[in-house]
C-alpha cells in the first residue's frame, strides 16, 4: 500500500533516515513505515517541504528533469535586493554546478514582503544592524544542487534562509516546523498536477 507522508523539514535535520554525526534525521520527527523514503532533499540549511513515500512512480515523476514541475521557495537574502537582480533571476543566471558552468532556466522571481506565516527560525539567521535583509519568491523547474543559494550569491544578495514552501500547488502550510501529515495518494497527485 502507497503511503504519502509531507513534512516541514527543520532547519539543521538532514534529508535522511540514517544518523549522521549529530545531526536530527527524518526518523525524529515520526514513526515512519519502514519503506518510505524522501523524494528528493533539502540541506541541512534549508528548511520546508518534503514528500516521504514508497511510491516510485511519484519519485520517477517529481525527479525527472524532463517533466518540469514548479518548486517555490521563499529566500531571505543579505542585502535589499533590486528589480535588476530579480530580472536576472528570471532569465537566468549562470552558476557553478560541480566545476561545470551552468545557465539556469527562466526562473519566476519576486520580491515580497516578510512572510507572516513563516515562525521565526531557531537558531535566528544572524543579523547586522548595518546591512538590510530582504524577501523573495522564487519558483524553479530544475532541482542542481544548492541552486537557489548559487543564484541568488550570482546576483549579489546571498541566501540567509531558504525555505521549500510548493511543489506545484502541494504547499507546505499550515504545518509548522517539525510537523508530519500524512495525504491520500488522490490528494497528492492531483495538487502536484499528475491526474
Amino acid at each position: 500500500m502507497y503511503r504519502y507522508f509531507i513534512i516541514h523539514k527543520p532547519y539543521g535535520m538532514l534529508s535522511q533516515f540514517t544518523k549522521e554525526g549529530n545531526h536530527a534525521t527524518l526518523a525524529d520527527l515520526f514513526d515512519f513505515p519502514k519503506d518510505v523514503y524522501p523524494v528528493g532533499r533539502l540541506d541541512s540549511d534549508s528548511e520546508g517541504l518534503l514528500i516521504i513515500t514508497n511510491d516510485k512512480n511519484l519519485n520517477y515523476k517529481l525527479l525527472n528533469p524532463k517533466f518540469k514541475h514548479y518548486r517555490t521557495y521563499l529566500a531571505q537574502l543579505d542585502g535589499a535586493i533590486n528589480i535588476e537582480a530579480i530580472e536576472k533571476l528570471q532569465k537566468g543566471v549562470t552558476i557553478n554546478i560541480n566545476g561545470k558552468l551552468h545557465k539556469t532556466l527562466p526562473a519566476k522571481a519576486k520580491i515580497i514582503d516578510t512572510p507572516k506565516e513563516i515562525e521565526d527560525r531557531n537558531p535566528p539567521v544572524r543579523f547586522r544592524k548595518n546591512i538590510p535583509t530582504s524577501w523573495i519568491e522564487l519558483s524553479l523547474t530544475e532541482g542542481k544542487n544548492r541552486q537557489v543559494r548559487k543564484m541568488t550569491a550570482a546576483v549579489g544578495f546571498p541566501t540567509l534562509r531558504l525555505i521549500r514552501v510548493k511543489i506545484e500547488k502541494l504547499s507546505l502550510f499550515p504545518l509548522k516546523s517539525g510537523e508530519v501529515k500524512e495525504l491520500q495518494k488522490e490528494e497528492v497527485y492531483r495538487l502536484l498536477g499528475l491526474l
